[in-house]
């Protein structure tokens, strides 16, 4: 896109997300830094105040003169000033949301941290947030006016250092931390009281700022937060481009409604452009739609995303998730622009020694995680009745690869391998908990409604299942009957020829039923050995002194003969196969 002629390029857009507990003080401080800096000298746009502070849709954004570092690293891009957009998180909700797609459009997370309260439950989740999003932090301690002057100074080191050991594991180790006031007096106060620390806090953000890497190619993703129309032109949609790039005459498609439209002008920094690209904040204009009809959603290139009933993930628990992470259960799943519950079904790689059956009581030990095993529908994969974590605290533990099938309760529209948050967000918010408790990628979708009928079979999945049985007597030295293996009305022609193992150590299949109670044959193809064979004929001489197979023994049988001949029958049954079948290796 030829845009160097377009007057706008030579702003740069550098998105901040401004992050923290409810009631951290957040939109204040969004506030002081809009009205601090478009009340500056560096602001020259006669608009700034009336373009002022769009909280409303959640952003609003300042511009400032481009710091001296960036005039030497333009290479070909010459940009003149600065904008900073900062995306305000309100609740923890929309939090997750602005992080869309796994787009990485926000390009630095401002942290804000009551000083009087320190880190608090939210606190932790953003962070975890801005581990999985974001390259760099800078952390605001704010409300510092509510400590006492006297011990201020002190009272700002203390909550520095705790917050400095707070991010030691984290990427953001060693992170800028800087104390403000952004409403002196708190949110009732009068506006006369001017905010603390804001200027330098714009110079720290100003020093923290660096190209980002903005990728123009591949399917356009736009973010849409804000829709409303203008007489005589049609309706605007604003919002952030995540990847791809538009330019005006481009068809593009509102999957959540399944119309497309073509764009008739595109705006940044309220002048027109010709097109924008991944990173760039804008207002697209289109013809005959009803606002109304889309307040938030997402716009992109038709055809490009894909609204799924169901998918595969790959999957990681969040380390400080207390609770463990079953089957079966339901989460709030995070994909694309939306949060839906969806039932999770966890599994895995097979054990690694197939020589040893491992039973279903027993899940097998699960194979460590390495990088190289993608998912594909021609393996075979184990059932987890939970997610398996490594050993020690489990986010520094080996934890074995693991992937999820999540069934969501209404469909989602999403692009393929993006990010996925699962969270439990019906946890207490003030309870001390974290609420985020795995994170993934998209690895394939079902978009079919029929999904169960025509998706799921393809899902090789198995469950390991082990039944055990005793020999009643031998008939031949090949032959012999088995009991309490299975029901009375089970379908012996089920189990025809699978193989079974006798404790003593030979193996047999199984030949048929035997009688009408649930008693079968079963041949040993090698022959009975000599002490399988004694040791039987005394266990059934014993039964014929002894009355019925449940009565008392003789008094006088000895303690010895008591062990039975266990038969052990060990196969695995794929969860999604539509004949329910037994397979052996």
């Amino acid at each position: 896109m030829s845009e160097s002629a377009d007057s706008c390029t030579n702003t740069l857009n550098f998105n901040i997300g401004v992050l923290g507990h409810v009631d951290s003080g957040k939109t204040s401080l969004s506030r002081a830094l809009s009205s601090t800096a478009s009340t500056a000298a560096f602001d020259k746009n006669p608009q700034s105040r009336e373009r002022g502070i769009t909280l409303d849709l959640g952003f609003s954004s300042f511009t400032v003169d481009l710091p001296d570092h960036l005039r030497d690293s333009g290479g070909q891009q010459q940009y003149g000033s600065l904008q900073f957009t900062l995306v305000d998180c309100p609740g923890h909700a929309s939090l997750i949301r602005t992080i869309i797609g796994g787009a990485q459009i926000i390009d630095l997370m401002m942290l804000v941290v009551d000083v009087v309260k320190g880190v608090q439950t939210q606190t932790a989740e953003c962070l975890l947030i801005g581990e999985l999003t974001c390259p760099r932090m800078v952390v605001i301690l704010n409300k510092v006016d509510l400590l006492p002057p006297n011990k201020r100074q002190s009272a700002i080191e203390k909550m520095t250092k705790r917050l400095h050991k707070t991010l030691e594991t984290t990427r953001f180790k060693e992170c800028p931390v800087i104390a403000v006031a952004a409403k002196p007096g708190g949110p009732e106060a009068p506006d006369t009281e001017e905010p603390h620390g804001v200027p330098e806090l714009i110079e720290l953000l100003k020093k923290e700022t660096y190209l980002p890497q903005r990728e123009p190619g591949g399917d356009l993703l736009m973010a849409v937060d804000h829709c409303f129309s203008i007489r005589g032109q049609g309706t605007v949609m604003t919002g952030t481009i995540l990847q791809g790039s538009l330019a005006i005459n481009d068809t593009v498609e509102i999957p959540a409604l399944k119309v497309t439209k073509k764009i008739k002008s595109v705006q940044m920094f309220r002048k027109p452009v010709s097109g924008a690209m991944q990173g760039d904040r804008v207002g697209v204009c289109v013809t005959q739609f009803d606002p109304k009809l889309l307040e938030r959603g997402v716009v992109c290139t038709p055809g490009s995303l894909r609204t799924l009933y169901a998918a595969v993930i790959s999957v990681r628990k969040i380390g400080y998730f207390k609770g463990s992470l079953a089957t079966r259960a339901k989460f709030h799943i995070t994909v694309g622009h939306e949060t839906v519950m969806a039932r999770v079904m966890f599994f895995g790689l097979p054990p690694v020694d197939p020589s040893e059956p491992p039973s279903d009581t027993q899940p097998p030990p699960p194979q460590p995680r390495s990088l190289d095993s993608p998912f594909t529908f021609e393996r075979e994969y184990v059932y987890q009745d939970e997610y398996v974590t490594g050993q020690g605290e489990a986010s520094l533990g080996p934890e074995p690869e693991q992937w999820a099938l999540l069934e969501f309760e209404r469909p989602v529209t999403c692009p393929s391998l993006c990010l996925v948050i699962g969270s439990k967000l019906d946890t207490d918010i003030h309870a001390n908990a974290c609420r985020l408790a795995f994170q993934g990628r998209l690895l394939q979708g079902f978009e079919d409604k029929g999904y169960a009928e025509t998706g799921l079979p393809r899902l090789r999945i198995y469950k390991t299942k082990h039944k055990e049985g005793q020999v009643e007597r031998v008939t031949d030295d090949y032959t012999v009957i088995g009991r309490n293996l299975f029901k009375k009305e089970t379908n012996l022609q089920l189990f025809l020829g699978l193989k079974v193992t006798l404790s003593t150590g030979e193996t047999g299949i199984v030949e048929g039923g035997f009688g009408q109670s649930g008693k079968f044959k079963i041949r040993v193809q090698e022959g009975l050995c000599p002490e399988t064979k004694q040791l039987l004929s005394s266990t059934s001489k014993k039964k014929g002194k002894g009355g019925s197979k449940g009565g008392p023994t003789n008094e006088e049988e000895p303690k010895t003969d008591s062990q039975p001949v266990c038969i052990h029958l060990h196969f695995k049954r794929f969860v999604f196969d539509p004949h329910k079948k037994m397979v052996q290796s």
